[in-house]
């Protein structure tokens, strides 16, 4: 039997709530299940947003729910190299692409687009002697995939897929063709938060050998994107689980920005791993 290895992978920028558990149990269940390996790591490299106090919660909340993991823990920001390597290789393939425009200057972009609203930007280099001079006068910008040279190298998008082992937020189960256009021209680093989520988690999941993601359908969309840079970067593709979202009594689904009742608030008020367990459908 393959080795079946899966992990998750929280990002300490608050307190983990019953959608991080449920997701965390999901994987580490489908693991015991399989007799494989689970893997912890922290995706940290939001320097802003990213807490120790909250990666010692993520930590004392897991142990909490019973779960299990390998050490040592795999934390993204000790490990930054690894990403510049394969951002230095996508630049040297001219795979990417400076981008000095703002947020606001994106967003009027996209809004502006002949046939309106496009799904995601897209754009390219600037001239030579124009890139040159904004990079004398020490301007921002952002490293971007190019979907233009993407496809290129790739002879086209058309064979390009992934397996879902789970269901997509639309009922989508098996091969699952890629659509790059969904994500457009994305942001794989930039100056304030050095490396981007896509292009992190594609180099961690091959670097730990990862064969099963196991993950919220909120994040079904980001996989056609890094689908994309697996072949780009000759990465191994794992099988994805995308699994259903929680909802509270209001409809909403468990969020930190929406302050959602978190574990250990949950812990504090007499309420046991047991039943939480139990009511997540982990008996």
């Amino acid at each position: 039997m393959a080795a079946f290895v899966t992990r998750f992978a929280p990002s300490p920028t608050g307190h983990l709530h019953r959608g991080h558990a449920y997701s965390a149990l999901s994987a580490w269940t489908a693991a015991q299940q399989a007799r494989g390996r689970f893997i912890l790591r922290i995706e940290d490299i939001d320097r802003i947003r990213c807490r120790p106090e909250y990666e010692a919660g993520v930590f004392e909340d897991l142990a909490w729910l019973g779960l299990s993991w390998e050490a040592p823990v795999r934390r993204q920001s000790e490990h930054m190299e690894d990403y510049g390597r394969a951002l230095r290789e996508l630049a040297e393939r001219g795979l990417v692409y400076r981008c000095f425009r703002t947020r606001k200057e994106i967003a009027q972009a996209t809004l502006s687009a002949p046939h309106g609203r496009m799904d995601a930007f897209r754009g390219g280099p600037l001239a030579a002697a124009e890139e040159a001079r904004r990079l004398e006068a020490g301007e921002p910008f952002a490293w971007r995939l190019s979907l233009e040279a993407a496809e290129r190298a790739l002879g086209g998008f058309e064979r390009l897929a992934f397996v879902e082992e789970g269901e997509g937020p639309g009922g989508e189960r098996g091969e699952v063709r890629v659509r790059p256009e969904l994500g457009g021209d994305v942001v794989l680093a930039r100056k304030d938060v050095g490396v981007a989520y896509h292009l992190a988690v594609v180099v961690d999941d091959a670097l730990q050998a990862i064969t099963h993601v196991i993950r919220g359908q909120d994040l079904f969309e980001a996989t056609h994107v890094q689908r994309l840079l697996q072949a780009l970067l000759g990465l191994p593709a794992p099988v994805y689980r995308h699994h259903r979202l929680l909802m509270g009594p209001d409809g909403k689904r468990f969020a930190k920005r929406d302050r959602s009742e978190t574990l250990r608030e949950l812990r504090a008020r007499g309420m046991t791993a047991a039943r939480i367990r139990e009511e997540l459908g982990f008996v």
